[in-house]
Protein backbone atom coordinates (compact mmCIF):
# COMPACT_ATOMS: atom_id res chain seq x y z
CA UNK A 1 0.00 0.00 0.00
CA UNK A 2 1.29 3.17 -0.95
CA UNK A 3 1.52 6.27 1.38
CA UNK A 4 -1.25 7.95 0.24
CA UNK A 5 -3.22 5.52 0.32
CA UNK A 6 -2.33 4.63 3.90
CA UNK A 7 -2.41 8.46 4.76
CA UNK A 8 -6.53 8.50 3.44
CA UNK A 9 -7.54 5.29 5.03
CA UNK A 10 -5.75 7.28 8.07
CA UNK A 11 -8.27 10.65 7.01
CA UNK A 12 -11.45 8.25 6.83
CA UNK A 13 -11.14 6.13 9.97
CA UNK A 14 -13.44 7.99 12.15
CA UNK A 15 -12.49 10.19 15.04
CA UNK A 16 -12.58 8.65 18.50
CA UNK A 17 -16.49 10.30 20.07
CA UNK A 18 -17.51 10.70 23.30
CA UNK A 19 -19.96 7.83 24.27
CA UNK A 20 -23.81 8.18 24.36
CA UNK A 21 -24.63 9.47 27.89
CA UNK A 22 -28.37 10.64 27.80
CA UNK A 23 -30.17 7.81 26.34
CA UNK A 24 -33.76 8.09 27.78
CA UNK A 25 -34.63 5.69 30.78
CA UNK A 26 -37.48 3.22 30.20
CA UNK A 27 -40.35 3.74 32.24
CA UNK A 28 -40.58 0.46 33.63
CA UNK A 29 -36.91 0.51 34.85
CA UNK A 30 -37.98 3.65 36.69
CA UNK A 31 -40.58 1.96 38.09
CA UNK A 32 -38.44 -0.80 39.32
CA UNK A 33 -35.36 1.17 40.58
CA UNK A 34 -38.04 3.05 42.57
CA UNK A 35 -39.76 -0.25 43.93
CA UNK A 36 -36.82 -1.54 44.48
CA UNK A 37 -35.64 1.59 46.77
CA UNK A 38 -38.20 1.97 48.95
CA UNK A 39 -38.51 -1.67 49.44
CA UNK A 40 -35.05 -1.94 50.49
CA UNK A 41 -35.69 0.92 53.38
CA UNK A 42 -38.91 -1.01 54.42
CA UNK A 43 -36.91 -4.35 54.74
CA UNK A 44 -34.43 -2.46 56.86
CA UNK A 45 -37.49 -0.93 58.98
CA UNK A 46 -39.32 -4.28 59.25
CA UNK A 47 -36.15 -6.13 60.29
CA UNK A 48 -35.54 -4.02 63.16
CA UNK A 49 -39.10 -4.09 64.35
CA UNK A 50 -38.72 -7.86 63.91
CA UNK A 51 -35.53 -8.22 66.00
CA UNK A 52 -36.84 -6.02 69.18
CA UNK A 53 -39.98 -7.32 68.95
CA UNK A 54 -37.96 -11.33 69.41
CA UNK A 55 -36.00 -10.05 72.30
CA UNK A 56 -38.83 -8.26 73.96
CA UNK A 57 -37.53 -4.54 73.74
CA UNK A 58 -39.95 -1.44 73.35
CA UNK A 59 -38.70 1.72 71.78
CA UNK A 60 -40.92 4.86 72.37
CA UNK A 61 -42.08 7.06 69.74
CA UNK A 62 -39.10 9.32 69.54
CA UNK A 63 -36.19 6.45 69.44
CA UNK A 64 -38.34 5.21 66.09
CA UNK A 65 -38.53 8.51 64.68
CA UNK A 66 -34.76 9.08 65.36
CA UNK A 67 -33.97 5.53 64.00
CA UNK A 68 -36.02 6.33 60.94
CA UNK A 69 -34.32 9.68 59.93
CA UNK A 70 -31.30 7.72 60.90
CA UNK A 71 -31.30 4.91 58.62
CA UNK A 72 -32.67 7.18 56.01
CA UNK A 73 -29.51 9.40 56.08
CA UNK A 74 -27.23 6.46 56.42
CA UNK A 75 -28.41 4.75 53.63
CA UNK A 76 -28.67 7.87 51.87
CA UNK A 77 -24.62 8.28 52.44
CA UNK A 78 -24.37 4.50 50.56
CA UNK A 79 -26.87 5.67 47.96
CA UNK A 80 -24.26 8.77 47.63
CA UNK A 81 -21.49 7.09 47.41
CA UNK A 82 -22.48 4.68 45.01
CA UNK A 83 -23.27 7.58 42.07
CA UNK A 84 -20.04 9.46 43.29
CA UNK A 85 -17.86 6.59 43.74
CA UNK A 86 -18.64 3.71 41.50
CA UNK A 87 -18.98 6.35 38.58
CA UNK A 88 -15.06 5.77 38.44
CA UNK A 89 -16.01 2.17 37.62
CA UNK A 90 -17.54 2.10 34.65
CA UNK A 91 -15.80 5.32 33.09
CA UNK A 92 -13.07 3.29 31.16
CA UNK A 93 -15.56 0.72 29.54
CA UNK A 94 -17.71 3.66 28.95
CA UNK A 95 -15.27 5.78 27.03
CA UNK A 96 -13.73 2.26 25.00
CA UNK A 97 -17.17 1.59 23.99
CA UNK A 98 -16.82 -1.57 25.85
CA UNK A 99 -20.04 -1.32 27.53
CA UNK A 100 -23.00 1.06 26.59
CA UNK A 101 -23.86 3.09 28.92
CA UNK A 102 -26.94 1.98 30.60
CA UNK A 103 -25.73 -1.57 30.62
CA UNK A 104 -22.78 -0.63 32.05
CA UNK A 105 -24.12 1.26 35.23
CA UNK A 106 -26.50 -2.15 36.02
CA UNK A 107 -23.37 -4.51 35.87
CA UNK A 108 -21.40 -2.02 37.93
CA UNK A 109 -24.39 -1.85 40.46
CA UNK A 110 -25.14 -5.78 40.44
CA UNK A 111 -21.37 -6.48 41.06
CA UNK A 112 -21.44 -3.47 43.89
CA UNK A 113 -24.15 -5.05 45.56
CA UNK A 114 -22.25 -8.69 45.42
CA UNK A 115 -19.06 -6.90 46.92
CA UNK A 116 -21.02 -5.74 49.77
CA UNK A 117 -22.67 -9.21 51.08
CA UNK A 118 -19.38 -10.49 50.32
CA UNK A 119 -17.51 -8.11 52.87
CA UNK A 120 -15.92 -8.74 55.85
CA UNK A 121 -16.86 -6.28 58.10
CA UNK A 122 -13.03 -5.60 59.20
CA UNK A 123 -13.19 -2.44 57.49
CA UNK A 124 -16.25 -1.26 59.02
CA UNK A 125 -14.81 -1.18 62.80
CA UNK A 126 -11.85 0.19 61.72
CA UNK A 127 -13.80 3.07 61.35
CA UNK A 128 -16.24 3.73 64.02
CA UNK A 129 -12.73 3.12 66.50
CA UNK A 130 -11.60 6.35 65.55
CA UNK A 131 -14.47 7.68 67.70
CA UNK A 132 -13.95 8.98 71.07
CA UNK A 133 -14.31 6.32 73.76
CA UNK A 134 -17.26 7.68 75.58
CA UNK A 135 -19.02 8.17 72.17
CA UNK A 136 -18.93 4.83 71.49
CA UNK A 137 -19.41 3.34 75.29
CA UNK A 138 -22.41 5.82 75.61
CA UNK A 139 -23.85 6.23 71.65
CA UNK A 140 -27.55 5.78 73.29
CA UNK A 141 -26.69 9.19 74.78
CA UNK A 142 -27.74 12.53 73.48
CA UNK A 143 -24.13 13.36 72.68
CA UNK A 144 -24.04 9.84 70.59
CA UNK A 145 -27.07 10.95 68.39
CA UNK A 146 -25.63 14.01 68.17
CA UNK A 147 -22.73 12.29 66.99
CA UNK A 148 -24.01 10.25 64.53
CA UNK A 149 -26.46 13.11 63.01
CA UNK A 150 -23.27 15.37 62.33
CA UNK A 151 -21.01 13.22 60.71
CA UNK A 152 -23.75 11.30 58.82
CA UNK A 153 -25.27 15.13 57.15
CA UNK A 154 -21.17 16.33 56.78
CA UNK A 155 -20.42 13.58 54.72
CA UNK A 156 -23.72 13.63 52.99
CA UNK A 157 -23.51 17.43 52.28
CA UNK A 158 -19.46 17.58 51.03
CA UNK A 159 -20.35 14.12 48.62
CA UNK A 160 -22.85 16.24 47.23
CA UNK A 161 -21.51 19.33 46.63
CA UNK A 162 -18.22 17.47 45.05
CA UNK A 163 -20.54 15.48 42.90
CA UNK A 164 -22.50 18.56 41.68
CA UNK A 165 -19.66 20.29 39.96
CA UNK A 166 -18.34 17.17 38.99
CA UNK A 167 -15.33 16.32 41.04
CA UNK A 168 -14.15 13.03 41.75
CA UNK A 169 -14.05 13.23 45.96
CA UNK A 170 -13.49 10.15 48.18
CA UNK A 171 -16.44 9.19 50.23
CA UNK A 172 -14.38 7.67 52.31
CA UNK A 173 -12.58 10.84 52.52
CA UNK A 174 -15.52 12.67 53.33
CA UNK A 175 -16.57 10.36 56.08
CA UNK A 176 -13.66 10.04 57.81
CA UNK A 177 -13.09 13.96 57.86
CA UNK A 178 -16.56 13.97 59.46
CA UNK A 179 -15.68 11.21 62.19
CA UNK A 180 -12.37 13.58 62.94
CA UNK A 181 -14.29 16.84 63.74
CA UNK A 182 -16.78 15.16 66.10
CA UNK A 183 -13.55 13.93 67.67
CA UNK A 184 -11.85 17.56 68.13
CA UNK A 185 -15.24 18.97 68.59
CA UNK A 186 -15.55 16.56 71.76
CA UNK A 187 -12.56 16.89 73.03
CA UNK A 188 -12.88 20.50 73.21
CA UNK A 189 -16.30 20.18 74.81
CA UNK A 190 -15.98 17.94 77.37
CA UNK A 191 -12.46 18.87 78.19
CA UNK A 192 -10.62 21.98 76.34
CA UNK A 193 -8.16 21.57 73.99
CA UNK A 194 -5.84 19.52 76.03
CA UNK A 195 -8.85 17.22 77.10
CA UNK A 196 -8.14 13.58 76.02
CA UNK A 197 -11.92 12.60 74.82
CA UNK A 198 -11.16 13.45 71.20
CA UNK A 199 -9.34 11.62 68.41
CA UNK A 200 -7.33 8.47 68.77
CA UNK A 201 -4.64 9.13 66.52
CA UNK A 202 -3.30 6.07 66.67
CA UNK A 203 -5.90 4.42 64.47
CA UNK A 204 -6.68 7.82 62.35
CA UNK A 205 -2.47 7.80 61.48
CA UNK A 206 -3.26 4.08 60.11
CA UNK A 207 -6.26 5.23 58.24
CA UNK A 208 -5.22 8.11 57.00
CA UNK A 209 -1.60 6.51 55.68
CA UNK A 210 -4.08 4.05 53.93
CA UNK A 211 -5.56 6.98 52.01
CA UNK A 212 -2.24 9.11 51.42
CA UNK A 213 -0.32 5.99 50.17
CA UNK A 214 -3.40 4.24 48.06
CA UNK A 215 -3.28 7.07 45.32
CA UNK A 216 0.52 7.04 44.96
CA UNK A 217 0.07 3.45 44.56
CA UNK A 218 -2.62 3.60 41.81
CA UNK A 219 -0.22 6.44 39.99
CA UNK A 220 3.21 4.58 40.01
CA UNK A 221 1.07 1.28 39.34
CA UNK A 222 -0.85 2.29 36.60
CA UNK A 223 2.70 3.88 34.87
CA UNK A 224 4.68 0.50 35.78
CA UNK A 225 2.11 -1.83 34.53
CA UNK A 226 1.26 -0.56 31.61
CA UNK A 227 5.14 0.10 30.70
CA UNK A 228 5.21 -3.50 31.30
CA UNK A 229 2.33 -4.52 29.21
CA UNK A 230 3.83 -2.74 26.49
CA UNK A 231 7.06 -4.79 26.51
CA UNK A 232 5.30 -8.00 26.83
CA UNK A 233 1.45 -7.49 25.01
CA UNK A 234 2.39 -6.22 21.68
CA UNK A 235 -1.03 -5.90 19.99
CA UNK A 236 -1.29 -2.88 18.72
CA UNK A 237 -4.78 -2.48 19.32
CA UNK A 238 -4.54 -2.25 23.09
CA UNK A 239 -2.92 1.15 22.85
CA UNK A 240 -5.22 2.79 20.66
CA UNK A 241 -8.33 4.85 21.28
CA UNK A 242 -11.88 3.84 20.19
CA UNK A 243 -12.56 4.54 16.31
CA UNK A 244 -16.11 6.11 16.32
CA UNK A 245 -18.78 4.17 18.39
CA UNK A 246 -17.38 0.99 17.74
CA UNK A 247 -16.35 -1.74 20.56
CA UNK A 248 -12.93 -2.73 20.93
CA UNK A 249 -11.98 -6.23 19.33
CA UNK A 250 -13.85 -9.42 21.70
CA UNK A 251 -10.59 -10.30 23.83
CA UNK A 252 -9.56 -6.86 24.84
CA UNK A 253 -13.68 -6.25 25.32
CA UNK A 254 -13.53 -9.01 27.87
CA UNK A 255 -10.68 -7.21 29.83
CA UNK A 256 -12.18 -4.54 30.33
CA UNK A 257 -15.64 -5.94 31.32
CA UNK A 258 -13.62 -7.98 34.25
CA UNK A 259 -11.67 -5.11 35.21
CA UNK A 260 -15.02 -2.75 35.61
CA UNK A 261 -16.55 -5.98 37.19
CA UNK A 262 -13.34 -6.23 39.47
CA UNK A 263 -13.25 -2.62 40.40
CA UNK A 264 -16.95 -2.46 40.98
CA UNK A 265 -16.92 -5.50 43.38
CA UNK A 266 -13.94 -3.93 45.53
CA UNK A 267 -15.55 -1.03 45.43
CA UNK A 268 -18.58 -2.79 47.18
CA UNK A 269 -16.83 -4.77 49.64
CA UNK A 270 -14.78 -1.54 51.36
CA UNK A 271 -16.82 1.45 50.65
CA UNK A 272 -20.37 -0.30 51.94
CA UNK A 273 -18.56 -1.13 55.17
CA UNK A 274 -18.77 2.13 56.32
CA UNK A 275 -22.45 2.45 56.13
CA UNK A 276 -23.11 -0.85 57.82
CA UNK A 277 -20.38 0.39 60.77
CA UNK A 278 -22.65 3.52 61.28
CA UNK A 279 -25.47 1.61 61.02
CA UNK A 280 -24.65 -0.14 64.02
CA UNK A 281 -24.08 2.37 66.19
CA UNK A 282 -27.44 3.90 65.37
CA UNK A 283 -28.80 0.04 66.32
CA UNK A 284 -27.04 0.05 69.36
CA UNK A 285 -28.22 3.45 70.27
CA UNK A 286 -31.30 3.24 69.92
CA UNK A 287 -31.70 -0.65 70.41
CA UNK A 288 -29.34 -1.71 72.84
CA UNK A 289 -31.11 -5.25 73.89
CA UNK A 290 -31.13 -6.55 70.21
CA UNK A 291 -27.95 -5.15 68.91
CA UNK A 292 -24.93 -4.45 71.02
CA UNK A 293 -23.94 -7.92 71.65
CA UNK A 294 -23.98 -10.67 68.87
CA UNK A 295 -27.03 -12.46 70.14
CA UNK A 296 -26.91 -15.24 67.17
CA UNK A 297 -23.48 -16.20 68.19
CA UNK A 298 -23.60 -19.81 68.37
CA UNK A 299 -24.49 -21.79 71.71
CA UNK A 300 -21.58 -23.29 72.00
CA UNK A 301 -19.39 -20.36 71.65
CA UNK A 302 -20.80 -18.42 75.07
CA UNK A 303 -18.73 -21.58 77.09
CA UNK A 304 -15.94 -20.91 75.08
CA UNK A 305 -15.49 -17.26 75.94
CA UNK A 306 -16.25 -17.44 79.67
CA UNK A 307 -12.62 -20.00 79.30
CA UNK A 308 -11.18 -17.51 77.58
CA UNK A 309 -12.34 -14.33 79.59
CA UNK A 310 -11.27 -16.55 82.73
CA UNK A 311 -8.11 -17.71 81.10
CA UNK A 312 -6.69 -13.62 80.38
CA UNK A 313 -8.21 -12.82 83.80
CA UNK A 314 -5.26 -15.33 84.91
CA UNK A 315 -3.03 -13.70 83.18
CA UNK A 316 -4.20 -10.20 83.88
CA UNK A 317 -3.91 -10.81 87.48
CA UNK A 318 -0.27 -12.14 87.72
CA UNK A 319 0.80 -8.84 86.40
CA UNK A 320 -1.20 -7.17 88.50
CA UNK A 321 0.56 -7.23 91.94
CA UNK A 322 -1.37 -6.91 95.23
CA UNK A 323 -3.72 -4.72 93.38
CA UNK A 324 -7.56 -5.59 93.74
CA UNK A 325 -10.17 -3.23 92.32
CA UNK A 326 -13.93 -3.08 92.65
CA UNK A 327 -15.63 -3.53 89.45
CA UNK A 328 -16.70 0.37 89.22
CA UNK A 329 -12.94 1.34 90.02
CA UNK A 330 -12.00 -1.06 87.55
CA UNK A 331 -14.07 0.43 84.51
CA UNK A 332 -12.75 3.87 85.25
CA UNK A 333 -9.28 2.77 85.05
CA UNK A 334 -9.90 1.10 81.64
CA UNK A 335 -11.71 3.77 80.29
CA UNK A 336 -9.46 6.20 81.26
CA UNK A 337 -6.69 3.92 80.00
CA UNK A 338 -8.33 3.96 76.39
CA UNK A 339 -8.57 8.07 76.42
CA UNK A 340 -4.75 8.37 76.87
CA UNK A 341 -3.42 5.10 75.21
CA UNK A 342 -1.52 4.07 77.74
CA UNK A 343 -2.04 0.68 79.65
CA UNK A 344 0.56 0.26 81.78
CA UNK A 345 1.07 -0.51 85.96
CA UNK A 346 -0.34 -3.19 88.10
CA UNK A 347 -3.41 -0.81 88.12
CA UNK A 348 -4.28 -1.60 84.88
CA UNK A 349 -3.51 -5.13 84.71
CA UNK A 350 -5.70 -5.64 88.20
CA UNK A 351 -8.69 -3.66 86.10
CA UNK A 352 -8.55 -5.74 83.38
CA UNK A 353 -8.55 -9.15 85.67
CA UNK A 354 -11.58 -7.50 87.18
CA UNK A 355 -13.50 -6.79 84.17
CA UNK A 356 -12.60 -9.91 82.81
CA UNK A 357 -14.01 -12.22 85.54
CA UNK A 358 -17.43 -10.01 85.68
CA UNK A 359 -17.91 -10.13 81.53
CA UNK A 360 -17.16 -14.78 82.46
CA UNK A 361 -19.37 -14.27 85.49
CA UNK A 362 -22.53 -12.42 83.33
CA UNK A 363 -22.32 -15.55 80.59
CA UNK A 364 -21.80 -18.18 82.65
CA UNK A 365 -24.99 -16.89 84.83
CA UNK A 366 -27.34 -16.32 81.44
CA UNK A 367 -26.08 -19.50 80.05
CA UNK A 368 -25.98 -18.15 75.91
CA UNK A 369 -25.36 -14.54 74.68
CA UNK A 370 -29.46 -14.60 73.26
CA UNK A 371 -30.36 -15.52 77.36
CA UNK A 372 -28.53 -11.95 78.85
CA UNK A 373 -30.98 -10.21 80.68
CA UNK A 374 -31.79 -6.63 78.94
CA UNK A 375 -30.73 -5.00 81.78
CA UNK A 376 -26.96 -6.50 81.80
CA UNK A 377 -26.59 -6.42 78.17
CA UNK A 378 -25.21 -2.58 78.29
CA UNK A 379 -22.92 -3.40 80.82
CA UNK A 380 -21.50 -6.49 79.58
CA UNK A 381 -20.97 -4.36 75.95
CA UNK A 382 -19.13 -2.04 78.13
CA UNK A 383 -17.06 -4.34 79.67
CA UNK A 384 -16.10 -5.94 76.70
CA UNK A 385 -15.13 -2.70 74.94
CA UNK A 386 -12.90 -1.76 77.88
CA UNK A 387 -11.53 -5.21 78.31
CA UNK A 388 -11.25 -5.96 74.53
CA UNK A 389 -9.28 -2.44 73.31
CA UNK A 390 -7.47 -1.87 76.65
CA UNK A 391 -5.72 -5.77 76.09
CA UNK A 392 -4.46 -4.37 73.10
CA UNK A 393 -2.78 -1.70 74.27
CA UNK A 394 -1.29 -3.70 77.32
CA UNK A 395 0.20 -6.35 74.87
CA UNK A 396 1.97 -3.02 72.93
CA UNK A 397 3.16 -1.73 76.35
CA UNK A 398 6.76 -1.31 76.19
CA UNK A 399 6.88 -2.60 79.13
CA UNK A 400 4.43 -5.75 78.96
CA UNK A 401 5.82 -9.16 80.19
CA UNK A 402 3.13 -11.09 79.32
CA UNK A 403 4.85 -15.04 78.70
CA UNK A 404 4.03 -16.67 75.13
CA UNK A 405 1.23 -18.78 76.95
CA UNK A 406 0.07 -15.79 78.55
CA UNK A 407 0.17 -13.61 75.15
CA UNK A 408 -2.02 -16.51 73.36
CA UNK A 409 -4.50 -16.76 76.05
CA UNK A 410 -4.87 -13.17 75.87
CA UNK A 411 -5.33 -12.91 72.10
CA UNK A 412 -7.96 -15.71 71.79
CA UNK A 413 -9.40 -13.88 74.26
CA UNK A 414 -9.58 -10.42 72.27
CA UNK A 415 -10.79 -12.39 69.02
CA UNK A 416 -13.78 -14.11 70.98
CA UNK A 417 -14.62 -10.28 71.87
CA UNK A 418 -14.81 -9.36 68.74
CA UNK A 419 -17.10 -12.32 67.36
CA UNK A 420 -19.05 -10.73 70.38
CA UNK A 421 -19.10 -7.42 69.57
CA UNK A 422 -18.27 -6.42 66.43
CA UNK A 423 -20.31 -8.08 63.85
CA UNK A 424 -22.96 -6.60 61.09
CA UNK A 425 -26.37 -8.84 60.34
CA UNK A 426 -27.27 -10.16 57.15
CA UNK A 427 -30.57 -7.34 56.78
CA UNK A 428 -27.92 -4.93 57.19
CA UNK A 429 -25.63 -5.92 54.47
CA UNK A 430 -28.57 -6.20 51.98
CA UNK A 431 -30.11 -3.12 52.90
CA UNK A 432 -26.71 -1.29 52.20
CA UNK A 433 -25.85 -3.42 49.32
CA UNK A 434 -29.42 -2.27 47.76
CA UNK A 435 -28.42 1.74 48.89
CA UNK A 436 -25.00 1.65 47.22
CA UNK A 437 -25.84 -0.68 44.25
CA UNK A 438 -28.96 1.94 43.42
CA UNK A 439 -26.91 4.89 43.59
CA UNK A 440 -24.49 3.46 40.93
CA UNK A 441 -27.18 3.80 38.79
CA UNK A 442 -27.96 7.30 38.74
CA UNK A 443 -26.05 10.49 39.37
CA UNK A 444 -23.06 8.91 37.74
CA UNK A 445 -22.71 11.15 34.67
CA UNK A 446 -21.05 14.53 35.70
CA UNK A 447 -17.87 12.32 37.45
CA UNK A 448 -17.61 10.11 34.18
CA UNK A 449 -17.04 12.63 32.40
CA UNK A 450 -14.56 13.98 34.45
CA UNK A 451 -12.39 11.11 34.42
CA UNK A 452 -13.10 9.72 30.65
CA UNK A 453 -12.53 13.30 28.99
CA UNK A 454 -10.90 15.73 31.31
CA UNK A 455 -7.68 13.91 33.07
CA UNK A 456 -5.32 12.64 30.08
CA UNK A 457 -5.33 15.03 27.16
CA UNK A 458 -6.25 12.44 25.17
CA UNK A 459 -9.05 10.14 24.45
CA UNK A 460 -8.64 6.56 26.60
CA UNK A 461 -7.09 4.13 24.97
CA UNK A 462 -7.95 0.71 25.63
CA UNK A 463 -4.87 -0.35 28.02
CA UNK A 464 -4.89 2.75 29.86
CA UNK A 465 -8.53 1.81 31.21
CA UNK A 466 -7.47 -1.72 31.91
CA UNK A 467 -4.58 -1.14 33.38
CA UNK A 468 -5.86 2.20 35.75
CA UNK A 469 -9.34 -0.40 36.77
CA UNK A 470 -6.69 -3.54 37.29
CA UNK A 471 -4.14 -1.36 39.63
CA UNK A 472 -7.37 -0.06 41.54
CA UNK A 473 -9.14 -3.27 41.72
CA UNK A 474 -5.71 -4.94 43.42
CA UNK A 475 -4.98 -2.35 45.85
CA UNK A 476 -8.73 -2.19 47.01
CA UNK A 477 -8.28 -5.49 47.86
CA UNK A 478 -4.86 -5.36 49.85
CA UNK A 479 -6.63 -2.57 51.60
CA UNK A 480 -9.78 -4.95 52.71
CA UNK A 481 -7.15 -7.83 53.84
CA UNK A 482 -6.28 -5.48 56.39
CA UNK A 483 -8.92 -3.78 57.27
CA UNK A 484 -8.12 -0.29 55.67
CA UNK A 485 -10.72 1.80 53.93
CA UNK A 486 -9.07 3.24 51.20
CA UNK A 487 -10.92 5.18 47.97
CA UNK A 488 -11.72 3.66 45.04
CA UNK A 489 -12.11 7.69 43.67
CA UNK A 490 -8.20 8.49 44.46
CA UNK A 491 -6.89 5.05 43.29
CA UNK A 492 -9.10 5.05 40.17
CA UNK A 493 -8.02 8.60 39.01
CA UNK A 494 -4.38 8.62 40.08
CA UNK A 495 -4.29 5.04 38.07
CA UNK A 496 -5.66 7.19 34.70
CA UNK A 497 -3.55 9.95 35.54
CA UNK A 498 -0.70 7.45 35.61
CA UNK A 499 -1.94 5.56 32.25
CA UNK A 500 -2.08 8.46 30.60
CA UNK A 501 1.33 10.05 31.87
CA UNK A 502 2.89 6.42 30.71
CA UNK A 503 1.11 6.59 27.26
CA UNK A 504 2.37 9.80 26.67
CA UNK A 505 -0.85 11.68 26.70
CA UNK A 506 0.13 14.26 29.29
CA UNK A 507 -2.18 15.27 31.83
CA UNK A 508 -4.81 18.20 31.68
CA UNK A 509 -3.78 20.89 34.54
CA UNK A 510 -6.72 22.48 35.70
CA UNK A 511 -8.40 19.25 36.05
CA UNK A 512 -5.54 17.47 38.49
CA UNK A 513 -5.33 20.63 39.97
CA UNK A 514 -9.47 20.59 40.90
CA UNK A 515 -8.82 16.95 41.90
CA UNK A 516 -5.63 17.81 44.26
CA UNK A 517 -7.65 20.96 45.91
CA UNK A 518 -10.60 18.71 46.56
CA UNK A 519 -8.50 16.23 48.05
CA UNK A 520 -6.84 18.78 50.13
CA UNK A 521 -9.63 20.64 51.24
CA UNK A 522 -12.15 17.47 51.98
CA UNK A 523 -10.46 16.61 55.64
CA UNK A 524 -10.50 20.60 56.47
CA UNK A 525 -14.31 21.27 55.62
CA UNK A 526 -15.82 18.08 56.79
CA UNK A 527 -13.83 18.50 60.18
CA UNK A 528 -15.50 22.02 60.27
CA UNK A 529 -19.00 21.24 59.28
CA UNK A 530 -19.14 17.95 61.40
CA UNK A 531 -17.85 19.76 64.34
CA UNK A 532 -19.54 22.78 64.03
CA UNK A 533 -23.21 20.41 63.27
CA UNK A 534 -22.06 18.07 66.49
CA UNK A 535 -21.59 21.38 68.58
CA UNK A 536 -25.04 22.80 66.89
CA UNK A 537 -27.11 19.71 67.95
CA UNK A 538 -25.63 19.33 71.62
CA UNK A 539 -26.77 23.13 72.42
CA UNK A 540 -30.12 22.31 70.89
CA UNK A 541 -30.37 19.72 72.89
CA UNK A 542 -29.67 21.21 75.79
CA UNK A 543 -32.06 24.39 75.41
CA UNK A 544 -34.69 22.26 75.31
CA UNK A 545 -33.84 20.34 78.35
CA UNK A 546 -33.05 16.81 76.71
CA UNK A 547 -28.67 16.78 77.53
Amino acid sequence: MSFSSTAAAKAAAPPPRGPQLDRPVPGLARWLFLGTLVGGFAYALLSVLGDTQSVGEQMGGAVIAFLVVALLIALGFEFVNGFHDTANAVATVIYTHAMPAPLAVFWSGLFNFLGVMFSSGAVAYSIITLLPVELILNVGSNAGFAMIFALLLAAVLWNVATWYVGLPNSSSHALIGSILGVGFANQIIAGGTSGTSGVDWSQAQKVLSALLVSPMIGFFGAILLLLAMRALLRNPALYRAPEGEAPPPTGIRALLIFTCTAVSFTHGSNDGQKGMGLIMLILIGCAPTAYALNRTLDDAQTPKLVAQAEAAAGAFAAHGGDVRLPLASARDQLASALKTKSAEGAEIQAALATVSRETARALRTAGTMAKLSPGTIQSVRTDMYLALDASKLALKAPNAKFTETEKTAITDYQHGLEGATRYIPMWVKVAVAIALGLGTMVGWKRIVVTVGERIGKSHLTYGMGAVAELVTAMTITLAERFGLPVSTTHILSSGVAGASVANGAGLQARTIRNMVLAWVMTLPATIALSGGLYWLFLTVARAIGTA
